[in-house]
């Protein structure tokens, strides 16, 4: 079940960012961002998202009301696109990983010069 449900991860991440590219035309999505991952529930009827940037506040804010905006026109062209008996419901996350990570090379930068 494990590697269904990672197989499933793949295949929604690269079909969201496709359709993001292609066909989602909200100017609240200008912004460089990429989907780091996502997590759907074991019963697929939802899926975090979690995406990511070096976006401001601003930016970041609106980017994600894009993204929740999207969310329904998204889910009902991954129905149309896969074959699968249910399309789970998407909830964008901010990914913070990055960001963090670079704050913490930054410490260590300062430390090593210390």
């Amino acid at each position: 079940m494990a590697y269904r449900i990672e197989k499933i991860n793949h295949l929604l991440r690269k079909e969201t960012t496709n359709l993001l590219r292609t066909k989602v035309k909200d100017p609240r999505l200008s912004h460089p961002f990429s989907i780091t991952e996502v997590v759907t529930s074991a019963d697929l009827s939802y899926a975090k998202v979690y995406v990511s940037g070096f976006l401001n506040e601003q930016q970041k804010a609106e980017t994600m009301e894009g993204l929740m905006s999207a969310s329904n026109f998204i889910r009902s062209e991954l129905g149309r696109s896969l074959k699968l008996k249910q399309i789970p419901k998407l909830n964008f996350e901010w990914d913070d990983s990055i960001e963090r990570g670079t704050h913490i090379l930054e410490i260590l930068e300062q430390l090593s010069h210390s």
